[in-house]
């Protein structure tokens, strides 16, 4: 008979600073201003350990096709059931909401909406032309699903040209059935190649999460299949229980280790590797940016 694992202490480094003064005022603003469009973000609906930070500098990550997830991931927060929401207006709110915030780098993910015949890809694409229409200088980041592996949605995102491509492994191949619903683990790697063959240009991202009973050598392979894809950006950061309806945390990792595995990853030959406890997909996503396209701009000068 399994048992389950102990619960374990959260150690001092996962400790999170909530906002005062100013801070606070930019995320009820936030706060304030999503309500009043009726938009949604992963930070809150996913439970974002670094919402206080990110909203207190005035950046977000937009959730769009609603809040209801197709599938149920044993790691994610989001609500799963089936949708009843598809709204067409949703791409020129976020466009509006994503101007008022003057932003410079904008993030949009989605929940997973396999009851729609291209997986919300068309509203990704007018997302991302939305954004372009009302900020011509913003760089648009996506945070895809896999669409179920259907190729054409996956060019749909990519016709409307945004800056980075991202699909998340979430995972070690071992572990992906048991943590992801739906999701294969050479899905995801398909879609991350097929992406570079479709738009060499595009630069693609992707993250894992430690702690859900992964081992050091599978970690350092998942690094290495992204690599064999050509994958340019690698997040890596620490799988937090959300409820305790979710996967037990196995193991919390030391910012040391982290900073090894980032070490790790830059010797492979990622243009950037975002590692560390609180660390999650879209944590720094700009400065994520510029440092690869620094990199990339080194080996193209060397």
């Amino acid at each position: 008979m399994s048992t389950k694992p102990p619960v374990l202490r959260k150690p001092e480094w996962l400790k999170i600073k909530l906002p005062t003064g100013d801070d606070y005022d930019n995320v009820k603003e936030l706060k304030d201003m999503m309500r009043s469009k009726t938009l949604h973000t992963v930070c809150e609906e996913a439970k974002c350990p670094n919402l206080h930070e990110c909203w207190a500098n005035r950046t977000a990550t937009f959730m769009i096709l609603g809040d209801i997830c197709t599938r149920a991931c044993r790691f994610c927060a989001v609500n799963s059931g089936l949708p009843t929401e598809l709204d067409l207006q949703e791409p020129e709110r976020v466009a509006e909401a994503a101007e008022q915030m003057g932003l410079r780098h904008c993030v949009v993910t989605s929940v997973a909406r396999d009851d729609l015949a291209d997986g919300g890809a068309s509203i990704f694409a007018e997302t991302i032309r939305a954004i372009r229409r009302r900020l011509p200088f913003c760089s648009v980041e996506v945070l895809i699903p896999d669409f179920l592996g259907n190729e054409d949605s996956l060019r749909v995102v990519l016709d409307a040209k945004p800056d980075i491509l991202n699909h998340n492994m979430e995972t070690v191949e071992r572990l992906s059935d048991r943590v992801r619903s739906k999701a294969k683990y050479p899905r995801s790697l398909e879609l991350l190649a097929r992406s570079k063959k479709m738009y060499p240009s595009i630069p693609t991202k992707s993250s894992i999460m430690l702690g859900v009973g992964e081992t050091w050598d599978e970690i350092l392979r998942t690094m290495d299949d992204l690599r064999a894809v050509d994958c340019d950006i690698m997040t890596i950061g620490q799988y937090l229980q959300p409820t305790k309806k979710h996967l037990r945390v196995m193991e919390y990792y030391t910012p040391e280790q982290f900073a090894a595995l980032k070490e790790e990853g830059m010797k492979r030959g990622f243009r950037h590797v975002e590692s560390g406890p609180l660390v999650r997909s879209s944590y720094h996503a700009h400065s994520q940016v510029q440092s690869a396209n620094a990199a990339a701009s080194a080996n193209a000068q060397s």
